[in-house]
């Protein structure tokens, strides 16, 4: 690409098709055969019928990649510290650089009233409307918008912080709340498909679902779903919105949330696949004001997205960022993160990069704001400002083009994917329902079959699922694991897929109790599965190193990209009857810790633990020798007491890098519970 002289036009990105390569005289041999053949470039995206602008834009982000990143805002034209009233055109980039972002973020909570423009006690008409209206609003001022989705708890009426009732296994179909969410997913289709341009056309606006998902903070995250879960969930809202509400302006993005150290294995585990994913997305926020361990740990995660955008004909994004240290706390953040995307060449091919609301109040500013109504400039303005003059940052004047290349679209294969059960599911009756969805095409026979049995006819139901009752004979139901696969012909081909199936029930564990690490069939992913994972780490069980029992648990972990590691388990329970948590412990004779942390009532309590001892050992840890996380400043004072103890959501076990202490190593763990 060109370098645009000037300062208004030096940040701009132009997608260079066939006929701005004819016109520009830029013609080599190749290129003017291929100009000859006038044929637009092919653009093959989860949506093969989606609009000619839509696919203009997955077109754009893909070819203008390596040339800029473009800026995003989250909410920039509806919240902000230097405007009370959402206009259309306030804002506080534009207030701050003269600007507005190249991408615009919008959220899913407008339809609910809980995020402007969208009103408390408003109508679902009107909050629709007022999405539909915000899109309008970031396309007009020349950007791109992106949807995220911070969903409602459909099985107890929360939050999506509320994290209990299993939902996705409720929403999925056959589940209680399967009518809800596709409610849901009605608001959505009609508020994206009612954002439209003077000439009637829709407005493309990328979807982000589920986000951050590796993560146990919101419903749909690790811990309160299974992997097998996740992705059947992702591909039924797509399938639903695509196939069923027939829109089609939209593209998918996938995000995840830091930190992998480079490894894809982990980026992967809930992959949707390449059929149901336009952008691969990744987040990650800065709470170390600019570390170098922090930068190289995400120009390193970044560019392992890029690497896999690339392997797939995807585009690759940095869907959120932002500093949430100290506010602050380095007066060139901006400018820094920026320079290390940059200097390595495949994180600086992100195509955008998108930091969270500016709330206004006392929150945070993650876009920093002039001096405005006697309040002073903030303290990054002006680095701020550097990074919005950098060549190599796009804002909503540099994006030209980006919605009127001329395409054509591939048109999609046939894809069979089993619906329910998901792999891993527990199944505890003797009769089940076998789903499969087909797109693409009719499906001609279709079976299913358990552990390479006979097979048994599915046929197309109401729901547009090929579907069969499965009968399991009673004796199966002691805690064995099976293998339904389905197979289908489709075009002369066959399609098939497979599930692992664990039937039976496992006993509960007993008031208290938070693993005993019995109860998970020998099967390490199940296990991996009910914990969250942050960072770098691995789990399996451990048959040789234990307390009682089977197995206890060995926990590795690797300290090459950040300086701690952790899993966590949901925990809905009252323990305010019990003085101590206990647990059995090996550790690997490093200079090394481990923090247990138990999260009640909202205040995180710590109890730490050397890893120092090779001989496991019973650990008691009196509830009132827990102290509130250091970072928790906002209950510095809390006390670990039966109030707090009566609302435990959470226990998690950190380790942490010790000052010289080995990167990598493996620990065990038994036994976890109160007492």
């Amino acid at each position: 690409m060109p370098n645009f002289g000037g300062h208004a036009l030096r940040r701009a990105l132009t997608f260079v098709g066939i006929a701005g390569i004819a016109a520009s005289g830029l013609q080599t041999p190749a290129r003017a055969a291929e100009t000859r053949s006038s044929l637009p470039p092919a653009v093959q995206i989860v949506d093969d019928r989606a609009t000619p602008a839509t696919r203009s834009l997955f077109a754009y982000l893909q070819q203008t990649q390596g040339n800029g990143i473009l800026f995003g805002h989250q909410h920039d034209l509806s919240h902000g510290f230097t405007f009370d009233t959402p206009t259309g055109k306030a804002s506080d980039t534009k207030a701050a650089v003269g600007d507005y972002p190249a991408v615009f973020g919008w959220d899913t909570l407008i339809l609910e009233g809980k995020e402007r423009p969208g009103a408390p006690g408003a109508s679902e008409a009107a909050n629709t409307k007022a999405l539909s209206w915000a899109l309008e609003q970031g396309d007009a001022r020349g950007g791109v918008n992106t949807l995220s989705a911070h969903l409602p708890n459909f099985v107890t009426g929360g939050g999506f912080y509320d994290t209990s009732g299993r939902v996705v296994s409720q929403i999925l179909p056959g589940g209680a709340k399967n009518a809800a969410f596709r409610a849901f997913l009605d608001r959505i289709a009609a508020a994206v498909t009612g954002a439209r341009r003077r000439d009637g056309s829709a407005i493309p606006v990328i979807f982000r679902p589920f986000h951050e998902n590796n993560g146990g903070w919101f419903w749909w995250g690790a811990g309160h779903t299974t992997s097998a879960e996740y992705v059947e969930i992702y591909r039924y809202t797509v399938e639903y919105l695509r196939d069923t509400k027939q829109v089609h302006n939209l593209l998918y993005a996938y995000s995840p949330n830091s930190g992998f150290g480079g490894d894809p294995t982990g980026y992967l585990k809930t992959y949707p696949g390449d059929e149901f994913v336009d952008i691969l997305g990744y987040d990650a926020y800065d709470g170390t004001s600019g570390s170098a361990a922090w930068l190289n740990g995400l120009v390193k995660d970044l560019g392992m997205v890029v690497r896999l955008a690339d392997q797939r004909g995807k585009v690759a994004a940095y869907t959120e960022f932002g500093e949430s240290g100290p506010e602050g706390g380095d007066p060139q953040w901006f400018t820094k993160l920026l320079g290390a995307l940059e200097a390595d060449p495949l994180a600086r091919r992100v195509s955008f990069m998108l930091t969270w609301a500016n709330f206004g109040g006392t929150n945070r500013a993650y876009v920093p704001y002039p001096a405005h109504d006697g309040v002073p400039a903030h303290v990054m303005l002006p680095d701020f400002t550097a990074f919005a003059n950098d060549p190599y940052s796009v804002f909503a004047s540099g994006v030209h083009g980006a919605f009127f290349v001329r395409t054509r679209p591939v048109h999609n294969a046939p894809y069979l994917h089993l619906v329910t059960p998901t792999d891993r599911q527990r199944v505890t009756t003797t009769q089940a329902k076998v789903r499969v969805r087909v797109t693409g095409a009719a499906a001609g026979r279709i079976i299913y079959s358990v552990n390479d049995g006979p097979g048994r006819p599915l046929r197309r139901d109401a729901d547009g699922f090929y579907s069969a009752d499965w009968s399991i004979d009673p004796s199966w139901l002691d805690n064995r694991k099976v293998t339904l696969t389905v197979k289908a012909t489709v075009h002369g081909r066959v399609l098939t897929d497979s599930a692992l199936v664990l039937l039976g029930e496992v006993p509960p564990l007993a008031a208290g109790w938070v693993d005993d690490f019995e109860g998970y069939a020998g099967d390490d992913l199940t296990l991996s599965e009910a914990y969250s994972h942050v960072n770098t780490n691995t789990t399996a069980l451990s048959p040789r190193h234990k307390s009682a029992g089977s197995y206890g648990l060995a926990y590795g972990y690797d300290f090459a990209s950040a300086g701690y590691t952790g899993i966590g388990k949901p925990i809905d329970a009252d323990w305010s009857v019990f003085s101590s948590l206990q647990l059995w412990l090996q550790g690997d004779g490093s200079g090394n810790g481990a923090t247990l942390q138990l999260v009640a009532d909202g205040v995180y309590f710590e109890y730490n633990v050397p890893l120092t001892s090779t001989a496991g050992q019973n650990i008691v840890a009196p509830f009132n020798e827990f102290k509130p996380a250091p970072w928790d400043t906002a209950h510095a004072g809390a006390v670990l007491d039966a109030a707090h103890l009566s609302k435990l959501t959470a226990f998690n076990l950190y380790l942490g890098h010790g000052d010289g202490a080995p990167t990598s190593g493996v620990v065990y763990v038994d036994d976890i519970r109160a007492a």
